[in-house]
């Protein structure tokens, strides 16, 4: 399998057409398109450490959620950032294809898997969004309410997150999930008739608003709760390529002290 052909599989699973406006997803950077496609390094980032680890590895291919270019790139110097991300995969012989907002609209994306970790059936899911990503989030529905500090803490565990944030009190029963920043889809979560918001930050003032309209959120961290996709896309690839040999890399760069 090439680099292009790996990027068609990718794209028939996750379309273009579902990623927002202002997004910037896709083939990131590529030397050869039709290179041979052996080794495949799945990471939520495509750091530097994460490049060199992949150029190291001899992975052809870096498959990341975050784009490595996101904003425009003004010059291209050794030493500064984002250019030595960009010139230390050319120089390493590594492709990186970067799937961001498509990845969480998607059917077997970020969200479902965020679900899945949690013990929801994706095919149960209803989905949720805004005007630019209409189905972005995913709303699960449990068979009982319960209290929201139990939810919070089965999210932390299931997880494997350092911490989590609360904000809200009472019994939950439809539970909303955007993982990353779910910021911008509160209000569109509670108007689908959800009672809580489980993402990885919400931010401070928006959270605070909803509580005053009985609506929680639970925050369990940026990265913990978009990190369960890369089993899915993982499986993915074993399935559709099993050619293709795929690891797991961890470019989680906070601690929590």
């Amino acid at each position: 399998m090439t680099v292009r052909e790996l990027y068609s599989m990718l794209e028939n699973k996750y379309p273009r057409e579902l990623s927002a406006p202002w997004d910037n997803d896709g083939l990131m950077c590529c030397a050869d398109p039709g290179a041979e496609v052996k080794k495949v390094l799945l990471s939520l980032d495509a750091t530097k450490e994460a490049i060199e680890y992949a150029a190291k590895g001899g992975f052809d291919v870096l498959l990341t959620h975050h784009p490595m270019i996101f904003r425009g790139v003004r010059s291209f110097v050794g030493g500064e950032f984002p250019a030595d991300r960009v010139l230390g995969a050319l120089y390493g012989k590594v492709t990186v294809i970067s799937l961001h907002t498509r990845l969480d609209a998607a059917d077997g994306g970020v969200n479902d898997a965020l679900a899945a970790s949690m013990g929801f059936d994706p095919a149960s899911l209803e989905k949720f969004g805004d005007a630019e990503c209409p189905t972005l989030g995913r709303i699960a529905t449990m068979a009982e309410e319960t209290d929201v500090d139990a939810l919070a803490a089965l999210v932390k565990n299931v997880l494997g997150a350092p911490s989590v944030r609360v904000t809200g009190r009472g019994k939950v029963r439809r539970i909303a999930l955007v993982g990353g920043s779910g910021k911008d889809l509160t209000g569109p979560a509670a108007a689908a008739g959800a009672d809580v918001l489980v993402t990885g930050e919400s931010g401070y003032n928006v959270a605070e608003d909803a509580a005053e309209s009985s609506f929680c959120t639970v925050e369990a961290g940026h990265y913990h709760t978009e990190a369960p996709v890369l089993d899915f896309l993982d499986l993915f690839i074993r399935t559709a390529a099993p050619e293709i040999t795929t690891e797991k890399f961890d470019s989680c760069a906070y601690r929590t002290i």
